[in-house]
């Protein structure tokens, strides 16, 4: 009998002689399921999967040498568009690699740090929602997509008063933050937290006992913690394996460690796993906004450096020489001193981390991201291979990816 393949470097499907006939599923990048322009080659023996090869690059936005032609402050909005569900957490990473890189991290104002943690907390809810709301419909759970959404909704109206934008938010600067945010934020914020555990108990009441969904995840998807670090899944992936590893606990920022807050983990590895990971999220999440809500200081939100932080912008209408230090600094750009970082952030898929490196001019010399959706989804194979086709859809949305993130 004659085997088909499928030769991902040539493009081609070959026929080969072997001794079992197998057959070969191109899944996307149009399927609903693979959430977004992923394509997954399958090889089957009847309905069982023996080879799972993701095929990416059908972005190709090319966003990290994209980034190399823009100043500095420029490229803040292109990192709003890798990981378009996380756009704080990717502003955050960002901005401070290029504050270490001006050696400024230590003089971040302790408002703009506790304000910036609300921020990337609620985000991480939001991204969270998204996550829970098509990994459940893409199993067959409608109503969870539809409540999700509704607390999601209304943490994008919180950024949309905080900066003007709900999606791309290029939200943060460097030094700091770009103005106060508004007087009646904090209160409409302390309402959706302090109701939010109930919501996440609603979610739960429709899937974390439910037969059907148990029989759909418990099993499924499953890796070892040994291969997980191997391959170098991060966030709520690695941690479902029983890693304990989150860098908000590791190598605090933005005062992290003032917070407390639990991380979960699970030893199972599986579907399941991962989805109680990010739900028990939710929750800390919500403590840790609760808190930094409860302490937040006030004082100013931008660090006193004329060299590379943007004035007030109030004084700029009253005062000449403020006038001329913004207009030199927008159209020159920030100059930082010669040389390269890394800073990584535990963003809602794992580890996120910039690498900038550094002329001195007002351009990044170069700029890579490294990007946990597109490290987690080298897993997909290992997880996939030896389940049913159906079990792909739901390993899938377990790895909760974004296209965006990977074909940067």
């Amino acid at each position: 009998m004659e085997t088909m393949r499928f030769n991902l470097e040539s493009g081609q499907v070959e026929s080969t002689a072997g001794k079992a006939e197998t057959m070969i599923l191109s899944m996307g990048p149009q399927h609903p399921s693979t959430h977004g322009v992923l394509r997954v080659v399958l090889e089957l023996d009847g309905e069982t999967v023996i080879k799972a090869s993701p095929d990416i690059g059908y972005l190709h936005t090319g966003m990290e040498k994209l980034s190399e032609t823009k100043t500095y402050a420029q490229v803040l909005p292109i990192t709003d568009r890798t990981d378009y569900l996380a756009p704080m957490s990717n502003n955050l990473g960002y901005i401070m690699a290029v504050e270490k890189l001006c050696g400024l991290q230590n003089e971040i104002p302790l408002r703009a740090q506790y304000v910036r943690v609300i921020m990337v907390e609620l985000n991480r809810i939001a991204s969270h929602l998204v996550w829970l709301g098509t990994h459940a419909m893409d199993i067959g759970a409608m109503t969870v997509f539809l409540y999700c959404f509704r607390e999601r909704e209304q943490i994008l109206n919180f950024f949309e008063a905080a900066c003007g934008g709900r999606l791309t938010t290029s939200y943060f600067r460097v030094g700091g933050l770009p103005s106060e945010i508004p007087p009646d934020l904090v209160p409409r914020i302390q309402k959706f937290i302090k109701e939010f555990p109930g919501r996440v108990d609603e979610y739960e009441t429709l899937l974390t006992k439910n037969p059907i969904w148990l029989r759909r995840t418990q099993g499924v998807g499953t890796i070892s913690a040994q291969n997980a670090v191997a391959i170098g899944l991060s966030g709520p992936s690695l941690r479902a394996t029983g890693v304990d590893y989150d860098i908000r606990k590791k190598e605090p920022y933005c005062g992290y460690e003032k917070f407390e807050f639990r991380v979960p983990t699970r030893t199972e590895g599986d579907v399941y796993a991962r989805y109680l990971c990010r739900v028990e999220e939710l929750r800390q999440s919500q403590k840790i906004v609760q808190q930094a809500l409860d302490g937040l200081p006030g004082g100013p939100i931008r660090a006193d450096c004329p060299k590379y932080v943007l004035p007030d912008r109030n004084k700029m209408k009253t005062e000449m020489e403020t006038l001329i230090h913004h207009y030199k600094i927008i159209t020159e750009g920030i100059h930082p001193p010669v040389g390269e970082v890394y800073h990584a952030i535990e963003a809602p898929k794992g580890e996120l981390g910039y690498y900038l490196v550094s002329d001195g001019g007002p351009k990044p010399l170069r700029m890579h991201i490294r990007g946990p959706s597109f490290v987690n989804l080298q897993a997909l194979a290992t997880m996939c291979e030896g389940r049913l086709v159906a079990d792909v859809v739901a390993v899938i949305g377990s790895l909760d990816i974004v296209l965006g993130e990977i074909d940067r």
